[in-house]
């Protein structure tokens, strides 16, 4: 949630202005004598903050306003006057003119000759917008705001958590939120509420929320509450709430009459009329008060026939229902009703009565139409007798006479007669329930052509699509109008059109089997607008994506629901009813409505946007029917929501996509064997947390005895080492034995020393006696056989004998009888 905060910054300067080189210096020991010239500064400063100047704002008045913003009261006499030298600058001069002359010590004399000294106070005003973080419960009263998930942090670690943000506007305004962001689990709940009214207003929850998604309230009050059962990754909204001027319902028109309007904000007026023959029963004109729900002066009143029966004179256009019920008609005695109309048009005009609904005992009601003003006039129509007549009843003359007359107690009467008068050179005013007609002449003279046509849903039955005024001695339509009925099924290649329940807007009947087949362009695809379906639960309304009923279902569905839209992955759609035939709970039930159109061909789902921290991968290289998308999060960031979507066969998504939420905290960095922890704060493992670690008797520790939880800009926060262990004490069991080794091995250790000093030295000398008996052997020996011939050869030098390819040694051989001699060069 997040607030607005102004920070007002005030920057005061004293200036000393002078106009000449000489001034006088006050005496610092003087005391200021306080006049009534100057203000104080604080009133300085207030003044320059409700400057109209700087606030832009009109001359501030006392009283009440008529705008919803609060009245800012005036400063007072105490206001000096503000003059502007800048945008954001106030400028006031201070001028104070001491006495001519003053006496006594400590005082300063200024004289006529000195400058006069001039203190500008320049004060320079800054206004900072702050948006500051609600805490989880806040009451709001401006006109628009933000209110936001609580801050992770800032969350309560203990389960559950509740948060409720309350909103007050101005009366007779609304408040209007718009869902920016919804992210929650199946363990939180999101409601929004509005109060003010009758009780607590239901205005949305979680499961209905959508971003883009506008909430409005009918009242000035609205509450928006927010639960969680998880201690940890809650997940995220954000509501954007900005007040709307309420307006009051626009009042239903009565039965048998209307209502005009001039506003349906606060101060309008609505009037109520009602139709010939009819009275109006309660207050004919209402006001728009302006309330936390603004609502009519008065509820709408009631059209009532005029006592039971009654005279209609100068009847042009009309309608006769069927009268009140018997407790608040005239009737002789008990249920026993009867009426009378008398019908009376201008002379040389005749009337038509057209029978739009009639519903009558057959035993105990009875309707006759007599051409007269009297119970004895010529009968045109008499309900025992006759059938309901297609093209109604024409006068004979200008005037009719209508009498009913009903005993039943248990089915209540349905009447609605509609009269048209013409004169003798025009036919009547067609009519067509359910429907329309266009004309050659408004006035439909003679020759006249009239060409009907029934709404959407609705099919042309019985009469003719076109009638024309004919017979000039007797002018009459050729034919009767034509009825519009919703039938049960049919073929529809419209591009456009509704599909009805059968007998719209009346109920349906039991044991229906409807089919309709809507067949559209092969480049398009069929929209389903299901504006109304309130059927009974054992009923069902089936849609399937193609021309028959072995097409795949779209959906089934049973009892009420609210408005919805469907989309054929095809140009075809075929839809089947059904009402069970054997509901002995049969009750009257509204039926469905549903607008169809043809649209261009979208086979994907809405694209969704990129995920903040993360990333997505898909199945599929566009989202079409059936492609699954993975979300996975950046390192440091988890996952909040459902982390696989699927795109489903309405091209809606499964779920709403989720948020990556960085992580606040270090994983369990788990318990010690043989030992023990402690973790402060004892809740979770979020930064900051530390660890200690202690072992158990005969156990020490193998690492730190304790590790701090470090956040990290990138990735997820960290422990500040690995956990330690909690391992045997080894080492003091081995200096116990180093100790009685020790002990036992004292009185030899000499020896010991010396044996393996002798070890050593023994070899060596050995080896240093076989060596220096070697070189004496040869030094005495081998050099007295040796040296001559050495000495020879090193002494006489000779010529080298030259080496020959034909040589096979580098020294000739001779040979001279038994002895062999070699000639060694060196």
């Amino acid at each position: 949630m997040v607030s607005t905060v102004l920070a007002v910054t005030l920057s005061v300067t004293i200036l000393h202005l002078t106009t000449g080189v000489s001034f006088v210096t006050p005496d610092h020991e003087a005391t200021p004598t306080a006049g009534p010239g100057p203000h104080p500064l604080g009133e300085l400063i207030h003044a320059a903050l409700l400057s109209k100047e700087y606030l832009g704002h009109a001359p501030i008045n006392t009283g009440t306003t008529t705008k919803p913003i609060q009245a800012v009261p005036q400063l007072g006499q105490t206001e000096p006057a503000a003059t502007v030298m800048l945008p954001g600058v106030l400028t006031t001069a201070l001028t104070s003119s001491p006495p001519a002359s003053q006496s006594g010590a400590g005082k300063t004399v200024t004289s006529p000759t000195e400058e006069e000294t001039t203190t500008t106070l320049i004060t320079t005003t800054t206004i900072t917008t702050v948006h500051m973080p609600v805490q989880c419960n806040a009451s709001l009263s401006g006109m628009e705001g933000i209110v936001e998930s609580p801050n992770p942090l800032s969350s309560s670690p203990y389960s559950p958590l509740e948060c409720i943000y309350s909103i007050t506007v101005y009366p007779g305004y609304g408040v209007e939120i718009q869902v920016k962001k919804v992210n929650l689990s199946k363990d939180e709940s999101l409601t929004i509420l509005g109060y003010g009214g009758t009780g607590p207003e239901l205005l949305a929850n979680e499961t209905l929320m959508r971003e883009g998604q506008v909430i409005r309230s009918s009242t000035n009050q609205v509450q928006i509450y927010y639960r969680s059962l998880r201690q940890t990754d809650h997940g995220v909204f954000s509501l954007h709430y900005q007040a709307f001027l309420l307006s009051c319902l626009f009042p239903l028109s009565p039965d048998g009459g209307g209502v005009t309007v001039t506003d349906i904000h606060p101060g309008g007026h609505a009037h109520f009329h009602c139709d010939p023959g009819f009275q109006v029963r309660g207050h004919e004109v209402a006001t728009c008060l302006n309330m936390t729900q603004p609502h009519w002066s008065s509820p709408e009143p009631q059209c009532v026939a005029v006592s039971c029966g009654g005279w209609i004179r100068n009847a042009t256009v009309g309608r006769i229902f069927s009268p009140p019920p018997p407790s608040t008609s005239n009737h002789s005695n008990g249920n026993n009703l009867s009426c009378h109309w008398l019908l009376e048009a201008k002379e040389g005009h005749r009337l038509h009565l057209h029978f739009e609904r009639v519903a009558l005992d057959e035993d105990n009601d009875k309707l006759i139409v007599r051409s007269g003003n009297n119970s004895m006039a010529p009968l045109l129509f008499d309900s025992d007798l006759d059938d309901v007549p297609e093209r109604g009843i024409v006068s004979e003359g200008f005037i009719l006479y209508l009498e009913l007359t009903a005993d039943s107690s248990f089915i209540p009467l349905l009447l609605a007669l509609r009269y048209e008068a013409f004169d003798g050179e025009h036919c009547y005013e067609p009519y067509l329930p359910h429907g329309n007609f266009s004309s050659s002449d408004i006035t439909f003279p003679l020759g006249t052509t009239v060409i009907f046509s029934c709404s959407p849903g609705f099919v042309m039955e019985q009469g003719s699509g076109v009638i024309e005024c004919v017979d000039p001695s007797d002018p009459h339509w050729n034919e009767s109008e034509p009825v519009c009925k919703a039938l049960c099924g049919g073929e529809l290649t419209d591009p456009s059109s509704t599909v009805l329940s059968p007998d719209w807007p009346q109920s349906y009947s039991k044991g229906q089997d409807c089919v309709w087949q809507i067949h559209g362009n092969e480049e398009k695809r069929i929209e389903l607008d299901i504006q109304i379906l309130n059927i009974r639960h054992n009923d069902v309304l089936t849609i399937f994506d193609g021309h028959d009923l072995m097409s795949h279902v779209i959906g089934q569905y049973l009892g009420s629901r609210e408005r919805f839209q469907v989309v054929s992955g095809g140009s075809e759609v075929t839809i089947q009813f059904q009402s069970d035939p054997d509901d002995s709970s049969f009750i009257l039930s509204q039926g469905f409505l549903i607008h169809y159109r043809e649209v261009e061909p979208n086979d994907t789902c809405p694209a969704l946007p990129q995920i903040e921290f993360g990333w997505i991968s898909s199945s599929h290289t566009s989202p079409v029917r059936g492609s699954v998308l993975t979300y996975q999060c950046q390192p440091g960031y988890d996952i909040s929501g459902s982390d696989i979507i699927t795109c489903q066969w309405d091209l809606s998504w499964s779920n709403s996509p989720p948020t990556c939420i960085k992580v606040q905290q270090c994983p369990d960095p788990g318990e010690v064997v043989n030992g023990a922890r402690s973790v402060r704060p004892e809740s979770g493992f979020a930064v900051g947390t530390v660890v200690r670690f202690s072992c158990n008797q005969g156990y020490q520790l193998e690492g730190p005895g304790q590790i701090s939880c470090h956040g990290r800009d990138t990735g997820t926060p960290k422990w500040s080492d690995r956990s330690p262990k909690c391992v045997l004490a080894y080492e003091e069991l081995l200096d116990d034995h180093k100790l009685e080794v020790s002990q036992s091995l004292e009185p030899s250790h000499q020896m010991l020393s010396e044996n393996i000093a002798l070890a050593i030295i023994l070899p060596i000398i050995l080896v240093i006696l076989l060596i220096g008996g070697i070189y004496m052997y040869y030094t005495n020996v081998c050099r007295l056989q040796w040296k001559p011939l050495f000495w020879k050869s090193l002494s006489h030098t000779h010529s080298y004998s030259p080496i020959t390819v034909e040589s096979d040694f580098n020294n000739p051989l001779y040979e001279a009888g038994d002895t062999r001699e070699y000639e060694v060069s060196i």
